[in-house]
Order: structure tokens, then C-alpha cells, then sequence
């Protein structure tokens, strides 16, 4: 983080931008417990979604998503409701855009 003149800036790095999209999908735990998400934004890397129930950081999920199929990702970070997920495996470019246009669609 970093100060100067009277205002705070702060600079977030990512590998890449997200895309918003507003879609719900299925996962599971690491305790194989069912979970509702509703994906707000993803990039090839990751995805932020909203869930119910306490999550925290270094979980382990499996998220079923339209075109990959099941994507294992590990929680980054839980916070009032959201998560942001790391995938394991990158999500290569030509699925990445047949899955954006997949979730934009619906």
C-alpha cells in the first residue's frame, strides 16, 4: 500500500483482468459438502463468488463450470459472504472465451 499526499492508493496485482459475469454454478469442498456459487467475476487464473456458509483461506474446492467441466481451485481469500478462488491449471485461451461466452449467454 502505498501514501501520498493525504490519500491511501493501493495496487492490486493479478496475473490477468476479470471479466464480470453474474453466473451460478455447482462445487464442492474439500469435505465433499455441496456448495451453491454465484460467480461474479473469473479470469483464466480464478474466479470471486458469492456462497453461503464460513469459508477460509487455503480450502480446497471443485467448481463445475460450462465447456472445463470441473475446475479445482483453492479459496485465496473469504470474506462477508465472497470468495476468490485460484485455479490449479490455468484455463487455456480457446476454452477460457467458449466458457465466457457460455456464462454471458445465460
Amino acid at each position: 500500500m502505498a501514501y501520498a499526499g493525504g490519500s491511501l492508493a493501493f495496487v492490486e496485482q493479478r496475473e490477468s483482468n476479470r471479466d464480470l459475469v453474474h453466473f451460478r454454478a455447482r462445487g464442492f469442498g474439500g469435505d465433499a459438502r455441496s456448495l451453491s456459487l454465484l460467480i461474479v467475476n473469473i479470469s483464466p487464473h480464478g474466479l470471486m463468488a458469492r456462497c453461503e456458509g464460513e469459508h477460509e483461506a487455503g480450502e480446497r474446492l471443485r467448481i463445475t463450470l460450462p465447456v472445463v467441466g470441473v475446475a479445482a481451485a483453492e479459496i485465496r481469500w473469504a470474506l462477508g459472504g465472497r470468495l476468490g478462488c485460484s485455479f490449479d491449471v490455468p484455463i487455456d485461451r480457446a476454452s477460457y472465451y467458449e466458457l465466457l461466452a457460455t456464462m454471458i449467454q445465460r
